[in-house]
């Protein structure tokens, strides 16, 4: 499990920005990005001297003495210079290489040793030692170290108790499908756009059966057989993931489709594998795992992915770990007890009756935040923009967006939420209706979709929650003394608070008046109006005690501060 850390002092603070602030020289950004790399790069293979920096990837490589089956369990255990015992996996990378790699936490030396249940020449019984120096800060990794779970398990955070607010963008087939150079202009415009993760599929799936060089991860399925060639090209795409100063959220293993090109359907013993293999490969990355994707997580599947969660992360030190399951379904209370599982997320799917509106900000999220443990709880997958809804036939607009997004926020403890393009997801290249995915509708290319006005709303999202201690807000709908939460689930009005009352957040889907109870807000000194359209923040004066009018009836955030 993540290490626990005090609470945090500190969030980060992104400028506020004119409206176009990711349109500047995109040549700016690619130098910015090309040194982030080059030295993400270096720094990995820097362990092959002596010194690499702290929270920077290590890299070993061990050469097999004979063809070691790549079934085989080479496991190292490194002693950092506290004495502290953390054990990782090596992976084969085809012939007779194979590598380790890991992140270190402390200054000093760290030294390795590597065991096997059977005698693996040149693998087994192999010894070495590396210094751990201060790193050059280049990244927010290297900055403040990698993400974990926060103490009060509400939360993500950096190793160094900074907030980590989620805000991602889904690009399940983007690091398969695409190139170089196309990735690196979409990731520079999520990061000048203030995402802070990119969740992606990391083996063939329903919507990519193999990349573009006709690779796939793995053969066979009662006797897998993995092809590093493939992950070797993934892993420049995950590299540069995080050289933009984002987490990088892989699904191992995707769960709905035909067994065929299926990983979650392999046997379970062989879907291990798998995973295991995943997750030695980049766990010296920045990371939060996605171990299952759509799956429905029905009894019988239950103990399948408890065996594969136990296998590859119980007992061990791992990035936070999270399932990731069907629309509107809420899986969990069979997992409750699964020390592995560290994150919530939920998918609240592409609807858009009242039925699917009212299960994201009164559904299960909004009730079951309060059982134990305390995890944080995540929509990662609410409608994407453009995507055909499945009720009205019509595509979900940025409004749309807006209100999932907002709602998802409110209505539990805030943590963060995921956003998607139709066209970005699927990484089309010309107009298509993605893979196996009929009714969604015709998706606009991944390059054209990425300008779809709902991920500039996304960005001013970022800036309003960050420029405020977003992790200390929680649902608090007793403030809210008008409307009464029996209107059209569509005009819903969202209120969280923070429990010391000198932050309030309230989301308006529909404009209107809002009476609030300020004496349960007893710090909250000055009211604001956010507008997520633009940005931009404008006084919010009460007509009388309580009592807010907003300014149309257009979507708006109620802020109340302390000053």
């Amino acid at each position: 499990m993540p290490l626990r850390r005090v609470s945090p002092t500190r969030r980060y603070s992104l400028p506020i920005l004119p409206a176009p602030f990711w349109s500047s020289s995109s040549m700016r950004y690619s130098s910015m990005f090309i040194a982030s790399l080059a030295f993400l790069f270096w720094s990995s293979a820097c362990c092959w001297g002596e010194e690499v920096g702290k929270w920077v990837r290590w890299e070993h490589t061990f050469t097999a003495a004979n063809n070691t089956p790549d079934s085989a369990d080479i496991s190292v255990l490194l002693t950092s210079p506290s004495g502290k015992k953390i054990e990782r996996r090596a992976f084969w990378d085809g012939g007779n290489t194979w590598k380790v790699r890991f992140q270190p936490n402390e200054l000093g030396t760290w030294k390795f040793q590597t065991s096997a249940r059977d005698n693996f020449p040149g693998l087994s019984d192999q010894t070495g030692s590396f210094q751990c120096v201060k790193n050059a800060g280049q990244t927010v990794f290297q900055q403040h170290g990698p993400v974990e779970v926060a103490p009060n398990g509400r939360y993500l955070q950096h190793a160094d108790g900074t907030p980590f607010f989620w805000l991602a963008d889904t690009a399940w087939n983007g690091a398969l499908l695409s190139d170089k150079k196309d990735w690196d202009t979409y990731l520079s415009d999520r990061q000048n756009k203030h995402f802070t993760a990119i969740q992606l599929v990391a083996t063939q799936w329903r919507t990519a059966y193999q990349n573009p060089e006709g690779q796939v991860a793995y053969e066979g399925g009662d006797s897998l057989k993995i092809h590093p060639e493939f992950f070797q090209r993934l892993d420049a795409r995950i590299d540069a993931v995080n050289a933009h100063n984002l987490l990088a959220a892989p699904v191992m293993l995707w769960s709905l489709g035909d067994p065929s090109y299926t990983p979650g359907k392999l046997p379970t013993d062989q879907a291990t594998k798998l995973a295991k293999y995943i997750e030695a490969r980049y766990g010296g990355n920045n990371v939060l795992w996605i171990l299952a994707g759509d799956e429905n997580y029905k009894p019988q599947r239950v103990d399948h992915w408890k065996a594969i969660g136990q296998a590859v992360f119980g007992k061990r030190q791992h990035a936070p770990v999270t399932l990731h399951p069907q629309g509107m379904h809420w899986p969990f209370d069979p997992f409750a007890d699964e020390d592995w599982l560290d994150v919530l997320i939920y998918q609240s799917g592409h609807g858009d009756h009242s039925n699917s509106l009212a299960w994201i900000h009164s559904g299960p999220p909004s009730k079951k935040w309060k059982q134990a443990p305390a995890r944080p709880i995540i929509n990662a997958e609410p409608p994407y923009e453009d995507h055909v809804a499945y009720q009205s036939k019509q595509p979900h607009t940025a409004y749309n967006i807006r209100r999932a997004a907002y709602w998802s926020l409110l209505n539990a403890p805030t943590a963060g939420v995921s956003y998607g393009a139709h066209g970005v997801w699927s990484w089309e290249t010309k107009p298509n209706t993605p893979l196996n995915h009929g009714g969604s509708g015709i998706a606009k290319p991944w390059h054209e979709a990425m300008q779809l006005p709902g991920s500039t709303n996304m960005g001013y999202l970022a800036q309003l929650m960050t420029s405020i201690d977003w992790w200390t807000l929680q649902p608090n709908n007793t403030i809210l003394k008008s409307p009464s939460g029996k209107q059209d689930p569509a005009q819903h009005v969202s209120v969280s608070s923070s429990a010391a009352g000198d932050l309030l957040v309230a989301y308006l889907p529909v404009g209107g008046e809002v009476v609030l109870d300020t004496s349960l807000i007893p710090a909250v000194k000055k009211f604001t109006w956010f507008d997520p359209r633009t940005g931009q923040r404008t006084s919010a004066k009460p007509n009388k005690p309580g009592v807010f009018q907003a300014p149309d009836n257009h979507d708006w955030v109620l802020v109340g501060e302390a000053n």
